[in-house]
């Protein structure tokens, strides 16, 4: 079976569409993606690269085009569970750092599920301490003690180690995925992602 990879920042809804798209994926091909997070500011930083907001700002077409995109996207795998945060952009530092502190505590996967749902479906302003620790108590995940993680050297080098690790492997934003170590990057790349794990 391949090794299939999801690297992935809360802060870019193409990840979250993605999140929503890999279970019918894994079910399909009986696989499991391994999902890693990724800082997209330091993604950003070590690429040079910047977010679509910023690059795409006052071009005539892209903006309204990319989202003409993203609603085909959305009808296709018929997703209801999706609304653009209207503080977007959120500074993820604290949640990613809180998916490496989740792994530790062992409930990355109920972390992960929880967070992107406080970020797209019933969008918060998850960079707001106060937002962040009511969010955390309403989903029953241990807020005092996931605050407490992330401030510690170990996790934040933790998620710079893979941030690093990403863009030497070619990452440069997010989503991007690897299958037996061969890049993707998109949302829209998922179908070949499945064909690649398909063989």
């Amino acid at each position: 079976m391949p090794k299939v990879e999801f690297l992935f920042d809360f802060g870019s809804p193409n990840a979250y569409l993605s999140h929503l798209v890999i279970p019918a994926i894994e079910k399909r091909q009986g696989v499991k993606f391994d999902y890693v997070p990724v800082l997209l500011g330091g993604v950003f930083k070590l690429t040079n690269n910047r977010s679509p907001a910023e690059s795409n700002a006052g071009i005539r077409n892209k903006p309204e085009y990319q989202s003409l995109e993203t609603e085909r996207f959305v009808r296709r795998h018929g997703i209801t569970r999706y609304r653009m945060n209207p503080h977007f952009p959120v500074n993820t530092l604290a949640i990613m750092r809180g998916a490496v502190a989740a792994r530790k505590l062992r409930i990355f996967e109920r972390y992960v599920d929880e967070i992107y749902r406080h970020m797209w479906a019933e969008p918060k302003k998850l960079d707001d301490p106060a937002v962040l620790r009511t969010a955390l108590l309403e989903s029953n995940l241990p807020a005092d003690r996931l605050f407490e993680l992330v401030q510690t050297q170990e996790v934040k080098d933790a998620l710079m180690a893979e941030t690093k690790r990403a863009v030497e492997r070619g990452t440069f934003g997010s989503p991007t995925f690897f299958v037996d170590g061969e890049i993707y990057f998109g949302k829209d790349r998922l179908r070949d992602v499945e064909d690649a794990i398909t063989g």
